[in-house]
């Protein structure tokens, strides 16, 4: 390594940082750093401005016009690691917004959840009160239909009581209680469905949470559209209830 002259490994350095412009992933500012420590001859090469000044353009490609005026007082490597900093602060409270975010959906996932269990509750309690109401009166038109067959005097006085304490219209609140519980099956569909798809959005922005705090500064953009927007489906569950 002795044997090479300064002007070759000036010379790689230079080509690692301009191939680092064209691809992120060949030669980065952790890669220059990391070489810098190796001996005293490329720790005092990679300090030259010429390469930060590259990995400046290629990392921060908005602030190139802002390099001539800050040059002149500060090294292109303190300017680089001052800029640094600022875009780490950045994408920290960017983090932090994007935490914010999720929580809040988990949390409105989860008092959708418990709303909805509270909906099928009733909506369940409600069916299981007309079915019981349904099969009495099923039960009181049978006796009025019996009473005029021949049947036993004992089992037809059981029937007439039977008719008698009944004080509605056994036939219109019979297609009445018919009517209630096919509304109440719809709204039980609706509202399964809708805790299904209540579920499975918590359980997506429980695993992007994770992934966000397991890889604290990683861009979130694509991640969190994944989690989607439950506005549309809310507003045609709203619609169904109300309808």
């Amino acid at each position: 390594m002795s044997e090479l002259p300064d002007e070759l490994w000036r010379r790689i350095l230079e080509l690692g940082v301009q191939t680092s412009a064209i691809n992120t992933q060949s030669f980065s500012f952790k890669d220059l750093c990391c070489i810098s420590v190796s001996c005293k001859r490329l720790y005092r090469l990679s300090k030259e401005d010429s390469l930060w000044s590259s990995l400046l353009s290629a990392d921060f490609p908005s602030i190139i016009s802002n390099t001539s005026s800050s040059s002149s007082s500060s090294s292109s490597k303190e300017f680089y690691k001052s800029w640094y900093e600022k875009d780490k602060a950045r994408r920290i409270a960017a983090h932090r917004r994007a935490v914010l975010r999720i929580e809040s959906r988990i949390a409105e996932h989860s008092r959708n959840i418990k709303d909805l269990q509270v909906r099928l509750d009733k909506e369940t309690q409600k069916m299981k009160l007309a079915a019981s109401e349904l099969s009495h009166l099923q039960k009181v038109r049978q006796a009025s239909v019996a009473l005029n067959v021949w049947q036993p005097e004992i089992i037809r006085g059981r029937q007439k009581q039977m008719v008698e304490q009944c004080a509605v219209p056994v036939d219109s609140r019979i297609n009445a209680l018919q009517m209630e519980l096919k509304l109440c099956k719809q709204h039980l569909i609706v509202f399964q469905n809708t805790y299904r798809d209540e579920k499975k959005r918590l359980e997506e922005a429980k695993e992007v949470l994770m992934s966000m705090n397991y890889h604290p500064l990683q861009e979130l953009a694509v991640i969190e559209r994944k989690v989607g927007d439950s506005n549309a489906k809310r507003k045609k569950l709203k619609s169904n209830i109300t309808g």
